[in-house]
């Protein structure tokens, strides 16, 4: 049986069948909700049912609080309707001129970045026109059935490849074979493009990125864009990572200082070995913007990085420093149970 969604506002309507979550009824209908980890782990498609039911599938505890869900509270990505709806969600547009495609790929170059950092280069056929918005991700398509997801860490502009950047995970059997066995030529496939962390042109307010680990990833695709279409909007970008071979695009970071106006780059370590010789900031890098920042009112914040990086963010701006939360745009990284 079929139920009626209406969304908020903006007055959308569109049907969710038996078995599908309203995140996925909304994506087949041409509308992309705020989403990002699509598995209830991260709480990007978070948002309020102000009339009917659903029934959520598996989902973290730390996504959607006890407390939340007794307000009305969903994930949109695990939730499904078992009556009609009428959802609340901000940031709302639509996918129809970008369709998300299944496409194969060529390994056209591996490149170690650091010790568990891989950058893979993707060869796209040459008579498909892949088209995405920067800081999106794709999922590659294992022959098992089972995905990976991965953000783009190129710009749309930069087009015929993309780039991830592939963490290496202990008991992750793809990151095992990117690591290990993964050879230039290999081929793979993908689909994409997938999630709803862009940059939004169309505001004018001052930008802070906070990235962890390679999390930098779509923020490299952001800034790439923004040096792309002259973006003059002030940027500051906090990378975090607990060693100084965690910002394993630091020169790349600190030549932006020099090509895109208004551009400021704060690393941060959080756990820095001896030889690292660190003199910079130390710490969460979430902690290093609130003790920059004494007011977010008029900002816009793009986090990616773990899910406990990108709560502690959000509650902690909002919170204490005014940050409207319709300006916390992120993408959090989740991953895979290890395999054997």
């Amino acid at each position: 049986m079929n139920h009626r969604i209406s969304l908020q506002p903006g007055n959308h309507q569109f049907d969710a069948e038996a078995g599908q979550t309203v995140l996925e009824a909304a994506l087949g209908a041409g509308l992309l909700l705020p989403h990002s980890c699509r598995d209830g782990a991260c709480g990007a498609c978070k948002g309020k049912v102000l009339e009917g039911e659903v029934v959520h599938g598996p989902h973290s505890e730390g996504a959607l609080p006890e407390a939340e869900r007794a307000e009305g509270y969903a994930l949109f990505c695990c939730a499904e309707p078992v009556s009609d709806l009428v959802i609340e969600a901000r940031n709302v547009s639509r996918a129809d001129d970008i369709p998300v495609r299944k496409l194969p790929c060529r390994v056209q170059r591996l490149q170690r970045l650091a010790d568990d950092v891989m950058l893979i280069d993707l060869k796209l056929p040459a008579s498909e026109a892949f088209k995405f918005r920067a800081g999106q991700y794709i999922d590659i398509l294992l022959a098992d059935g089972a995905r990976r997801s991965f953000s783009i860490a190129n710009a749309p502009h930069d087009a015929g490849h993309l780039e991830l950047h592939v963490r290496r995970i202990d008991g992750g059997r793809f990151t095992r074979h990117v690591f290990e066995a993964m050879k230039e030529k290999e081929i793979l496939r993908f689909e994409g493009p997938l999630g709803s962390f862009w940059l939004r042109e169309d505001s004018a307010r001052p930008i802070v990125m906070v990235a962890g680990g390679t999390g930098f990833a779509p923020i490299k695709g952001l800034i790439e864009h923004a040096l792309h279409i002259g973006l003059q909007r002030p940027i500051t970008l906090y990378w975090g990572a607990r060693d100084r071979a965690g910002l394993y695009l630091d020169a790349l970071a600190r030549d932006w200082e020099g090509r895109l106006p208004g551009f400021r780059y704060i690393p941060v370590l959080s756990d820095e070995k001896p030889d690292d010789a660190w003199t910079g900031r130390r710490g969460l890098v979430h902690q290093a913007v609130l003790d920059d920042f004494a007011d977010l009112s008029t900002h816009e914040i793009y986090a990616c990085g773990a899910p406990a990086m990108i709560d502690a963010a959000r509650s902690s701006f909002v919170a204490s420093r005014s940050l409207p939360e319709d300006a916390f745009f992120a993408d959090a990284f989740t991953f895979a149970q290890p395999t054997n």
